[in-house]
């Protein structure tokens, strides 16, 4: 997977666990911008852990606090960095 197919497959996933429409999930928003809270923060990682079949420690968990951090978590827990 190349890093433009991660970036287009975790906006879709936080799109659709936030009922928003693609074009709404930026990789610079953060999670304020897109109203997620530390509920949807869960949901979105278990998502992003089935889909990518990966483990998010949890204290990297609390760092995360934008697309661009999710993106780069799931990254690194991927291996593509």
């Amino acid at each position: 997977m190349t890093d433009e197919e991660l970036v287009t497959k975790v906006l879709a996933i936080i799109a659709e666990v936030q009922r928003k429409k693609p074009e709404e999930v930026k990789i610079d928003s953060t999670f304020e911008e897109l109203g997620i809270d530390s509920m949807d923060g869960v949901n979105i990682i278990f998502s992003l852990e089935s889909e990518f079949n990966i483990s998010v420690p949890d204290e990297e968990v609390k760092t995360i606090k934008s697309i661009k951090d999710m993106v780069a978590g799931v990254r690194r827990l991927t291996c593509l960095a």
